[in-house]
C-alpha cells in the first residue's frame, strides 16, 4: 500500500511516495526551496508542485513546523507569521485538489519511528528529538502520540535552548562536534530529569552523522539515531493521511 507525504520546512519542501507497509520511501524525494516570504498561498503552490511532480492522486500528508490543532497552525517558528490561525489542510487542499492531513513535523517523525523505526515496540515513553533549523520533539507513549509537545523551546540558563542546541546553531557558530555535544548534553539531561523516558530517538538531517556526537552524551536513558533519519516526517505524514482517509470511509 502506498501513501504520499510532504515535509514543509522553513528552507525546503520535500515529498515522496511512501511504502506504508514498511515506512520506506518508494521513490526518490523531490525537493524545492520554500518560497520567501513563506506566505500560505506561495507555500501551498510549492506543495502542489511537489505533488504534481509525481502525479499523485490520493490522500496527502503534510508536516508543518508549528503547533497544529485540527489542521490549523497555532504557531510559526520558522515560517511567515501569517500562517498563525491558518487552516493548513484547507489552503493546501485547495492548491492540490487532494484531501490533506496536516501534522506537526516532529510528531510525524515520531509516528514513523514508532510504527516502523527505532522506537518500534518500545513500551513506555519515547521522546523523538529532531535536530535541524530548530529542535522538534515528539512524545510517544505505548505507541500513542501525545501531540504538539514543543519541548525544543524549554528555557535553560535563561534562554530558549533551541537557539543554543539546534543543528543550525552548530553550523551558525561553527561548533566542533565536541562543543555541540556539550550543549546537547545539557538539553537531553534536562529532558531526562523532567520526563524519565525509556528511549530517546534523534532525527533530522544531522542524524546521518550520529556517530560524531551521540557517543559523547552521558545519559541514563538509551539514545539512538532515527532509522529513517530526515525522511521520518514524510513517512509519518503519509501514514497519518492514510489513516485519516480510512476513517472518513468508515
Amino acid at each position: 500500500m502506498l501513501g504520499f507525504g510532504v515535509d514543509i520546512g522553513g528552507s525546503g519542501i520535500k515529498g515522496a511516495v511512501v511504502d506504508l507497509e514498511v515506512g520506506h520511501l518508494a521513490t526518490e524525494r523531490y525537493k524545492i526551496l520554500t518560497p520567501q516570504p513563506s506566505l500560505p498561498g506561495a507555500v501551498a503552490a510549492a506543495v502542489a508542485e511537489v505533488v504534481g511532480h509525481f502525479g499523485w492522486q490520493g490522500p496527502l500528508g503534510c508536516t508543518f513546523p508549528a503547533v497544529v490543532q485540527s489542521g490549523v497552525a497555532r504557531t510559526a517558528a520558522n515560517v511567515h507569521d501569517s500562517w498563525i490561525g491558518t487552516n493548513i489542510e484547507t489552503v493546501v487542499g485547495i492548491a492540490t485538489g487532494l484531501p490533506v492531513t496536516a501534522v506537526n513535523d516532529a510528531d510525524a517523525a515520531g509516528i514513523a519511528e514508532s510504527n516502523w523505526g527505532a522506537a518500534k515496540s518500545t513500551k513506555g515513553l519515547v521522546i523523538v528529538v529532531t535536530l535541524g533549523t530548530g529542535i522538534g520533539t515528539s512524545l510517544i507513549y505505548n505507541g500513542v502520540l501525545i501531540p504538539n509537545s514543543e519541548l525544543g523551546h524549554i528555557e535553560l540558563d535563561g534562554q530558549d535552548y533551541e537557539i543554543m542546541a539546534s543543528a543550525a546553531a552548530r553550523e551558525r557558530e561553527s561548533l566542533s562536534w565536541d562543543k555541540w555535544a556539550k550543549r546537547l548534553q545539557r538539553y537531553f539531561s534536562a529532558l531526562e530529569a523532567l520526563l524519565r523516558p525509556e528511549l530517546f530517538v534523534v532525527g533530522g538531517g544531522v542524524s546521518r552523522r550520529a556517530d560524531k556526537f551521540l557517543s559523547m552524551l552521558d545519559l541514563e536513558t538509551p539514545i539512538v539515531p532515527a532509522r529513517f533519519q530526515n525522511d521520518s516526517g514524510i513517512a509519518g505524514a503519509a501514514y497519518l493521511a492514510s489513516e485519516a482517509e480510512a476513517a472518513r470511509t468508515i
